[in-house]
């Protein structure tokens, strides 16, 4: 069993890194793809919002589908479905054909992420100790180079086919052998423990804490990933240049604070670790808002990177811990996949909220917006405790954190 797990583990860690390449590769190079197709600036944010859109779909539509099939097999096939999608965007010559790709990459992106998530927080059930921050630091490394490989692309005047390719030709097989180790682990329960109760679902006010906190930790990653570079240049006067930086260096330390974050969470917990990355992640804002130029503002949103990247995978295992304590494994699942669509309903809020508020008042005001929504996250951080500790209550609940424990050391 220790081997099918690390095993498992193993082959969801690399399904992470490829997830962050193939965003990667699509969000760098925007440009290129309105460029290649004359995609109109009013018509842009229109492509733009409509992966989200159709990735929330996607992902309740995984909620549904792992009903009749196990998580693995939604991603063993989304996951092609996605890097194909990819190589779709850089191919195509007509508007319709960039518009039916761009659907069938924010489907299938709904649909990986979900399931993704749904093993992620089932494998950490299995193992009995926090495992998830390392999932979710694979897919930040991927990230990262997927965006050095758009960089090279882009610096050789790449056609956007031949910059995908590769990337493409190498991931794709090597995601479908690594799909053969999937684990859908689920722990042994006694007849009358919580496994038993199948088919459930938790009440939608009992998740709303996280909710929130899911869609404030992504308005302020929206923030980072679309202004960051705009604020750095308009209102700090950094060079074009140097804009670049505040982007990679976020991205660099979401791998160094994930790297670390199990670690964090199996030391101090899930509600100490949550509620240190906001108020280092409020720090960080503060510091953008305040910064007399380029490079304090760098250094602020560096230090936004590594408190804002423990909060999401927090999250997931947190929602996944409380309707396994409710109802079991499958509502386990469809929690997991309902809080993923406020994945998206942040990136759809934060970056026109951050924006409007920029144009109508001023961006240095307008990063005070994802400052207070981060600190909001320490009054719900007690949703991150375990059993009793979460409800304050003084009545036991299932503690998921011992169940899996056993004589094989996981």
């Amino acid at each position: 069993m220790t081997h099918v797990l690390r095993r498992g583990r193993a082959s969801l860690a690399f399904a992470f890194l490829v997830q962050g390449v193939a965003f990667a590769l699509l969000v760098t190079r925007i440009p290129a793809i309105q460029d290649r197709y004359g995609i109109s600036d009013g018509l842009l944010p229109v492509f733009l919002a409509a992966v989200p859109l159709l990735a929330g779909v996607g992902s309740v539509a995984t909620g549904k589908l792992v009903e009749k099939m196990p998580p693995s097999g939604v991603l063993r096939w989304s996951q092609p479905v996605v890097l194909l999608s990819l190589l779709g965007v850089g191919s195509g010559e007509e508007l319709w054909q960039v518009a039916l790709a761009l659907g069938a990459f924010g489907l299938a992106v709904g649909a990986l992420d979900a399931s993704m998530n749904m093993l992620g927080v089932s494998l950490q059930r299995a193992y009995g100790r926090s495992i998830m921050l390392g999932f979710h630091a694979a897919y930040s490394f991927g990230g990262i180079a997927g965006a050095s490989l758009a960089w090279a692309g882009a610096r050789g005047d790449l056609a956007l086919f031949v910059s995908y390719l590769p990337a493409v030709a190498v991931l794709l097989p090597a995601a479908l052998v690594g799909s053969r180790w999937y684990v859908d682990a689920e722990v042994e329960e006694p007849a009358d423990g919580p496994a038993a109760v199948r088919g459930g679902s938790v009440a939608f006010p009992l998740l709303l804490p996280l909710c929130l906190v899911m869609t404030f930790a992504y308005i302020g990653d929206s923030t980072v990933s679309n202004w960051s570079a705009k604020y750095l240049q308009d209102v700090l006067g950094g060079s074009e240049e140097v804009s670049t930086v505040p982007y990679n260096v976020y991205m660099v330390m979401t791998l160094v604070g994930r790297g670390l974050g199990d670690l964090g969470v199996r030391r101090f917990g899930a509600v100490a670790v949550v509620r240190g990355g906001a108020l280092v992640a409020a720090v960080g804002f503060a510091v953008v808002a305040a910064a007399p130029g380029a490079w304090t503002g760098i250094a602020g949103f560096t230090v936004v990177g590594l408190g804002l990247c423990v909060i999401v995978p927090q999250t997931f295992a947190a929602a996944g811990r409380l309707a396994y304590d409710e109802q079991g494994a499958a509502a386990s699942d469809a929690a997991v996949a309902r809080l993923n669509v406020f994945n998206y309903v942040g990136f759809l809020i934060g970056s026109p909220l951050v924006g409007g508020l920029g144009d109508a008042w001023n961006y240095r005001g307008a990063m005070l917006v994802p400052l207070v929504l981060v600190l909001a996250t320490v009054v719900y951080a007690r949703s991150f405790a375990p059993g009793a500790d979460r409800y304050g209550d003084g009545h036991e609940r299932p503690r998921t954190a011992d169940v899996g424990r056993g004589s094989n050391g996981l």
